[in-house]
């Protein structure tokens, strides 16, 4: 009981009546944690169905959840997880039921909530307007489920389940150090008391556990120390490469894992817009800032298209991440879009959604391309349309500006698909080895010396002669000089030969 009294009041007790509390106060810890879990998972459903109905997430499944509002952040994940996969079953009981009507078609999430709940999950308490109402319709609900799986011939809910569902993709869990706070030897040594960790070979501030290691509630997690953050994730702001005392704009930041990452890249220094359209996701970002502990980011509610590039108070931006709106086909399973109502739905491509979003994601380059020195592009999408199409149709206005694709993370041998001459500077991620599908390009202005670090160099000393400025910076263009990848690869992957080499290591084996 003293955990009972230690909850403040929340929405779902403030709308209850002085007798439903009572039957609350009666329950056991159990059954008062699943009442409450019900009301905020079906507060977090109502947003995943809005955001996937308009095709604009706030958020993946996973930061509405495991953001500081939600209390029970494991049992609601749970529970969200479920019944999304179980939507369609549950969509077609109420509907055979004719119960989702009136003041509960208000309700719906919780209703689609309560009934998984009755259906497949733990029993539920007659406590609340919409478990009494509910429970009164047990009976009917469990026919129309008994009906539907003699019409689609199948003898289990799980084989109905499997219908609609693609296999689950198990990857390494991706830590990433917030060196604000902590340094990435301390957090191996922390994280590792429990769990076996190793640093990544590629991103430098990223740590690698066993798949499915749960850190949610861990303290370096809740007071962000560090983030779970994917490695593909992770390499964005990294191939950006901001320097401290820079000044840095993050074009579309929300939720704000990637500014984080370059205020922690810059060591607080410097400055970071972060530029966010969307009112909702900006309190989203506010709050991983505040979690990161970053104080030189400054938050911008408003269309990064509209910032003027001469503008006194943007035209010193020496990089910009961009990072814009795009299908998230690459994250399908990580982000869990595969339980969300509108892929089940799709059978092909929604070539007309993605033409719009390629519309959008070559004005964004374009404009961003208008200013800075370097320029990220990423997406989470595993199309051309949205990443080599998109590239190839800017290159000619990035040339006019100085601009050339340079080679991020050269070492790494997925790189872009060959259908342009340069495509072996793009990066790419593999969803099925990787984890999840990633696109970079890194424009860079390498044919010239910026002014910054043309006069840093020249005034190192009085003494230095012209003729001896000169060859510093031709020395300083030398070392700029990123080794070329050759296009095999790409054919070798494009193709799928059975020789193509393995660019990791599974990193744990089954003992």
């Amino acid at each position: 009981m003293a955990r009972a009294k230690k909850m403040k009041p929340t929405r779902a007790t403030s709308t209850l009546g002085p007798a439903d509390k009572l039957e609350i106060k009666r329950l056991s810890n159990a059954e008062r944690s699943a009442y409450f879990s019900r009301r905020e998972a079906a507060k977090v459903l109502r947003s995943v169905l809005e955001g996937d109905a308009r095709r604009r997430a706030v958020g993946s499944i996973k930061s509405l959840v495991f953001r500081p509002a939600i209390r029970n952040k494991k049992g609601t994940f749970a529970l969200v997880c479920q019944t999304l996969k179980h939507l369609a079953i549950i969509k077609n009981v109420l509907e055979a039921s004719s119960i989702l009507k009136g003041k509960w078609k208000r309700q719906a999430e919780l209703i689609f909530i309560i009934t998984y709940d009755i259906l497949f999950g733990q029993a539920v308490s007659p406590v609340g307007d919409a478990e009494k109402f509910l429970m009164q319709w047990k009976d009917a609900l469990q026919l129309a489920l008994a009906r539907l799986l003699v019409k689609e011939k199948v003898k289990t809910v799980e084989d109905l389940v499997n219908l609609n569902q693609i296999p689950e993709v198990s990857k390494p869990r991706y830590v990433r150090v917030n060196t604000l706070k902590i340094d990435v030897d301390s957090a191996l040594l922390e994280l590792g008391r429990q769990n076996m960790v190793q640093k990544d070979d590629v991103v430098p501030d990223l740590l690698i556990l066993p798949p499915a290691t749960d850190l949610h509630n861990h303290p370096l997690v809740i007071n962000g120390s560090v983030f779970l953050q994917g490695k593909a994730s992770s390499m964005v702001a990294t191939a950006l490469d901001p320097k401290p005392g820079w000044e840095v704009l993050d074009a579309c930041a929300a939720p704000g894992n990637k500014t984080a990452h370059l205020a922690a890249l810059m060591r607080g220094k410097g400055r970071i817009i972060a530029c966010e359209l969307n009112k909702e996701r900006v309190k989203r970002l506010k709050e991983t800032i505040k979690l990161s502990g970053a104080s030189n980011i400054k938050v911008l509610n408003g269309d990064f298209l509209n910032i003027n590039p001469k503008d006194p108070s943007v035209s010193t931006i020496r990089a910009i991440l961009l990072d814009p709106s795009c299908s998230g086909s690459g994250t399908v399973s990580v982000r869990l879009d595969n339980l969300l109502p509108s892929y089940a739905a799709a059978d092909v491509k929604d070539t007309e959604r993605l033409n719009k979003l390629a519309a959008f994601q070559k004005k964004a380059l374009a404009h961003a391309l208008s200013s800075a020195e370097r320029v990220v592009y990423s997406t989470c999408s595993i199309h051309q349309i949205e990443n080599e199409d998109v590239i190839e149709s800017v290159l000619p206005l990035a040339a006019s500006y100085g601009f050339q694709l340079a080679t991020p993370f050269p070492q790494w041998q997925l790189r872009g698909l060959p259908v342009f001459q340069g495509s072996q500077h793009l990066l790419r991620t593999d969803p099925a080895e990787d984890g999840e599908g990633f696109f970079i390009a890194l424009f860079t202005k390498e044919d010239r010396i910026n002014h910054f670090e043309k006069q840093a160099i020249c005034n190192t000393s009085e003494a230095l002669s012209r003729e001896n400025c000169s060859d510093q910076l031709l020395n300083r263009k030398k070392r700029c000089v990123i080794p070329y990848v050759g296009t095999r690869l790409f054919q070798i992957w494009l193709h799928g030969k059975q020789d193509w080499p393995q660019k990791n290591q599974k990193h744990f084996q089954n003992k």
